[in-house]
């Protein structure tokens, strides 16, 4: 007889995530579950089912394989990977725990050690010269420190911290429980200490036992040249106080990039348009140019278009992981005049009389293509 597909087995689709996995196998552990189903000897065998499915789609490495290669990547090694059953690598053994017992299955609780502060953030707005050259900026952040008074115990300056005396200083306590499966220990947080460990008989008046102290507390940040719009720094050890002597966290600056009159970039390039005459674009000049070193000379050649993009070599962002910077492209935009004079437009008029065409070659060329894409005369 065929093995049904894993999927189907949990009511799951293939893009399910890990959490709707599990949710999925609790469900159907709790609907076949033999000493739920005393009377359907049938439940048994959906049971041990359902776990070899989870045992393998709780998996990340064997749920590629079987979604590679289906039952077949299991084939010759006892199902699900040579496990079948509950499963040597206790994936759905554990959560049958988890989910009837409510906490760890007495096989030893974790003992609370130092624990690392929570991570910050800080959003940062800079200046477009800033964000291409790199700046230095003071900043002030809230956080919460060690207490300076009681140097983070909690007890008042002269006592200390006395050990519970529920949990012994583990911070966990342990209790009996009858379950389908026998007497279980099942270890949990303890009440009295919180998970702890000690208790302060005699608390800091300044952060009340805590140990913990709301600062704010200013911190210099140095932004790197090249750096864009979305960047994220990391400042490590800046961030909200440690647990029981665990390490402080980190502080993560987001950096948000003000727009520029004149520029926009692209990467490490950097793009403006600068605005000449007519007369510029006919005869061609040199013009000054803005960059962000100040303002360059730029050669206009006679007959420039506008749109004519000219390149400044190395005027653009410094590349923020390595030497060199991008260019700077700078876009032309020729303006035609709006308002004529008699004697200008006199003038132009004698202009167009002495290029013997009122409408130049490539003017010609374009209306043929409308012609022959449009038709008509």
């Amino acid at each position: 007889m065929s093995k049904r597909d894993y999927y189907e087995v949990l009511g799951v689709n293939k893009n399910a995530s890990d959490d709707e996995v599990k949710k999925a196998f609790r469900k159907m552990a709790r609907k076949y579950h033999p000493d739920v189903n005393r009377d359907k000897p049938e439940a048994e065998a959906k049971f041990k089912e359902v776990n070899e499915a989870y045992e393998v789609l709780s998996n990340p490495e064997r749920r590629g394989q079987y979604d590679q290669m289906g039952h077949a990547a299991f084939d010759g090694s006892g199902g699900a990977g040579g496990f079948g059953g509950f499963g040597g690598g206790g994936g759905g053994f554990n959560d049958i725990f988890d989910m009837f017992f409510g906490g760890q299955s007495g096989f030893g609780g974790r003992q609370p050690g130092p624990e690392k502060g929570s991570d910050l953030r800080y959003d940062m707005e800079i200046s477009f010269e800033q964000a291409a050259f790199g700046v230095e900026n003071e900043i002030q952040i809230p956080r919460t420190e060690d207490c300076k008074k009681c140097s983070g115990s909690g007890a008042a300056p002269g006592t200390h911290a006395e050990t519970c005396g529920q949990c012994k200083g583990t911070g966990q306590v342990q209790v009996a429980q009858n379950t389908p499966f026998g007497r279980m220990i099942n270890t949990r947080t303890c009440d009295r200490c919180h998970g702890e460990g000690k208790i302060v008989q005699s608390p800091c008046k300044e952060c009340r036992g805590t140990g913990k102290s709301r600062v704010k507390r200013k911190i210099k940040v140095k932004i790197p040249a090249g750096v864009d719009n979305g960047s994220r720094l990391r400042v490590t050890h800046e961030g909200e106080a440690g647990m029981r002597g665990g390490p402080p966290g980190d502080l993560y600056v987001y950096i948000f990039v003000k727009q520029h009159k004149l520029f926009t970039r692209e990467g490490n390039e950097v793009i403006c348009e600068v605005p000449i005459s007519f007369v510029q674009a006919t005869l061609g000049d040199e013009i000054e140019v803005p960059t962000l070193d100040g303002k360059v000379k730029l050669k206009i050649s006679e007959g420039t278009q506008s749109g004519t993009v000219l390149r400044l070599k190395d005027k653009g962002i410094p590349h923020l992981r390595g030497n060199g910077r991008g260019d700077q492209h700078v876009r032309v935009k020729v303006l035609t005049p709006q308002k004529l004079n008699d004697k200008q437009r006199e003038l132009l008029q004698e202009f167009a009389k002495a290029s013997g065409e009122n409408i130049n070659p490539e003017q010609k060329n374009f209306f043929k293509k409308v012609k022959d894409i449009f038709g008509g005369v």
